[in-house]
C-alpha cells in the first residue's frame, strides 16, 4: 500500500501526558494544518507527576489537560489508563495499544525512541511497535478493521536531550520544520499547567516551557531554522521504505 491510499491520519502514542506536546506537537500542527485527522495517546495518565496531590486527583487533573491541549489544534486524546512507572510490555498492555490502532486506523504513528532516559517511554516505543505490525491482522482485537487498516509510517521521537541512555547523540533520519508553529506548541505545552506548576516552583523559573524551546532550536539550528524536531523512521520489513514526513515536509 502507498502513502497515497493509507489513512490521512496520525496517531502520537506516548507514556505520559505532555510528552507529545514536547516531542512532535508541531509536527502534529502540521499535518493538521494539511487536513490530517490528529489522536494524541499517553500510556498512563501521569499518576505520578507530584508531590502534593493523590494519584487519582493527579491523573483526573492531567488528563483534562491533555484533552485542552489536542483540542487546541481539533485532535483526540486517548489515556490506556496504566499506571506511572510501571508500564510494561506484557499481553494486557499490547492489547490496549492493538485495540487503539485498530480504533483509530493510522497511517502515520508517532512514538518515543527506542532507547531513552526512563523505561515507561522504552516500553511504551515497544508497545507500539507491536502493535503498529499487529493491528490490521483481523484476529488480534474484537474492534473491527477500519478500511485502508496497514501497517502505517512509524517515526521514534527525540530522545531528551538528544542522547541515549549511555550520553551518546542520536543522529536523526529527518528534522521537521516547526518555526511557524512553534508558539503553537508552547500553547500545547503550557495547558499541562500542574507539571509546569511544580518545575517552576522547582526550579524558580518556567523551565517548563524553556526546555521546549531549547529543544526546538537546537534542532532547528541544525537545519538553518528557527525550530525543528527529529525523528528516526523505522524502516523495518513490511514498513513503508519511502519517508512520508520528507515528502511533506522537506528531507532535512
Amino acid at each position: 500500500m502507498t502513502s497515497s491510499n493509507r489513512n490521512r491520519v496520525v496517531l502520537a502514542c506516548m507514556a505520559h501526558p505532555d510528552d507529545a506536546e514536547f516531542l512532535c506537537a508541531g509536527t502534529l500542527i502540521r499535518l493538521r494544518e494539511l487536513g490530517w485527522e490528529v489522536h494524541i495517546a499517553s500510556l498512563a495518565p501521569g499518576d505520578c507527576g507530584t508531590m502534593t496531590q493523590n494519584r487519582w486527583d493527579i491523573s483526573s487533573r492531567r488528563t483534562q489537560e491533555a484533552a485542552a491541549a489536542a483540542a487546541l489544534i481539533g485532535a483526540e486524546y486517548h489515556c490506556l489508563d496504566e499506571r506511572d512507572g510501571f508500564i510494561v510490555y506484557d499481553k494486557p498492555a499490547i492489547q490496549k495499544v492493538v485495540d487503539l490502532f485498530r480504533r483509530v486506523a493510522p497511517g502515520l504513528v508517532f512514538t518515543h525512541a527506542l532507547q531513552d532516559y526512563m523505561m515507561d517511554h522504552e516500553m511504551t516505543a515497544l508497545l507500539v511497535r507491536a502493535a503498529s505490525f499487529l493491528h490490521g491482522a483481523p484476529n488480534c482485537s474484537a474492534f473491527p478493521l477500519k478500511p485502508n487498516t496497514a501497517v502505517p509510517y512509524l517515526y521514534y521521537c527525540d530522545p531528551q536531550e538528544g542522547i541515549d541512555p549511555l550520553g551518546r547523540p542520536v543522529e536523526p533520519t529527518l528534522r521537521v520544520d516547526i518555526s511557524a508553529q512553534l508558539e503553537k506548541k508552547a500553547a500545547m505545552l503550557a495547558c499541562h499547567a500542574s507539571q509546569r506548576e511544580w518545575l517552576r516552583s522547582y526550579h524558580g523559573m518556567d523551565e517548563y516551557v524553556e526546555s521546549m524551546y531549547r529543544r526546538s532550536r537546537k534542532r532547528g539550528a541544525e537545519i538553518g531554522t528557527q525550530a525543528a524536531e527529529a525523528f528516526v523512521q523505522h524502516r523495518g520489513h513490511a514498513y513503508p521504505g519511502d519517508d512520508i514526513l520528507a515528502t511533506l515536509f522537506g528531507n532535512a
